[in-house]
């Protein structure tokens, strides 16, 4: 869920987001993963997810689910 609405609502660039979750090597090789890559648009990231999730605790954005009937 996050991963869609860092996308989607907050408008992260996928490749960035791809490197906060990456917890594992994909290459052949086994080169160790880049920690650093993206690193200050990673925090950026963090605290604009950090922003969305005071606000939704704060009340916005939500939307009442109601059971029809």
């Amino acid at each position: 869920m996050a991963r869609t609405l860092l996308d989607e609502v907050l408008g992260i660039r996928p490749d960035v987001i791809e490197q906060q979750l990456a917890h594992a090597v994909r290459d052949p090789n086994g080169r160790a993963y880049n920690r650093t890559r993206h690193l200050d648009e990673r925090k950026r990231m963090m605290q604009a997810w950090a922003d969305y999730l005071d606000r939704l605790r704060a009340g916005a954005d939500v939307v009442p689910l109601h059971r029809a009937g």
